[in-house]
């Protein structure tokens, strides 16, 4: 059995599942290595305009795998102090191929989002959950820190710092319903209804610019490390240019409305001046 199942259900949307139901999809590498592989592969698909990530089963992603962790590659003649190292970094790689995907990502938590695979939820741009979705910080339930894979970076930017101290300090569990109210996700939706729900997000973002949607999901994440709120308005300011400048979006969009129409973006500068007859 495939550890992962990547297919297309939509046009121009591709899902993503984490198949290990029995083990919760916990953060084995015999898992986790293909993900960051599919999505790397993904990043270049230039049919994919949105990825939606789901597990299969009850659970999302239960975070470490306790009982069979799989196998680091690479590590003939290392130490342990070096495995765990390398161990690190591939999974914080999968948070960061994440976070560089040229699509928006929808995570659709369809249950338990435990340890890193709260933290995976958190390197989605979008999260939408099913009723029977919860997220714990448990690494501080485990003897050891809550801090892993981004969480004590991520967590406080998405719900402010107060509740992500409470959380990540108690290791107390945040139900959907909670998670919605504080932010952590943007919906909640019955489980039978939860991938129609991220597909038709989907199908919405789908329907605005490429090169729009792309600068948008680069800058909201830039401005998690700028450096003031000048300096991201300069950013920003740069960005807009760009694709006012270099395409004619902005031409067919006003045609669009003119003639009562939906706007057919081609992220080109041909679309500035309507075609010749």
């Amino acid at each position: 059995m495939s550890f992962l199942v990547v297919e297309k259900p939509r046009p121009h949307v591709t899902l993503v599942t984490l198949n290990r139901p029995e083990r919760m999809n916990a953060m084995a590498f015999d898992v986790m290595i293909p993900f960051r592989q599919a999505l790397e592969e993904i990043n270049h698909d230039s049919d994919t305009r949105v990825v939606v990530v789901t597990g299969a089963g009850h659970g999302f992603c239960s975070g470490a795998d306790l009982t069979d962790s799989g196998r680091v590659p690479n590590i003939e003649g290392l130490t342990l102090p070096t495995v765990s190292m390398r161990a690190m970094e591939l999974l914080d790689d999968v948070i960061l191929t994440i976070r560089k995907l040229h699509q928006p990502v929808i995570g659709a938590i369809n249950g338990a989002a435990i340890g890193g695979g709260f933290c995976l939820s958190l390197a989605f741009d979008i999260r939408i959950a099913s009723e029977a979705a919860y997220f714990r910080a448990a690494g501080i339930n485990n003897g050891l820190s809550s801090t892993e894979l981004g969480l004590s970076y991520l967590l406080p930017r998405a719900i402010g710092t107060a509740r992500a101290f409470e959380i990540m300090l108690t290791g107390r569990d945040v139900d959907a319903a909670e998670a919605e109210r504080i932010g952590l996700v943007s919906q909640v939706t019955p489980g039978p209804r939860l991938l129609d729900a991220c597909f038709e997000v989907a199908e919405r973002i789908i329907g605005w610019s490429r090169v729009g949607v792309e600068m948008a999901k680069r800058l909201l994440w830039s401005s998690l490390d700028a450096s003031s709120l000048e300096a991201h308005m300069r950013h920003e300011g740069v960005a807009q240019l760009y694709v006012r400048n270099l395409t004619g979006n902005f031409e067919e969009m006003i045609r669009a409305r003119r003639e009562g129409r939906t706007p057919v973006y081609l992220d080109d500068v041909s679309q500035k001046s309507p075609p010749q007859a």
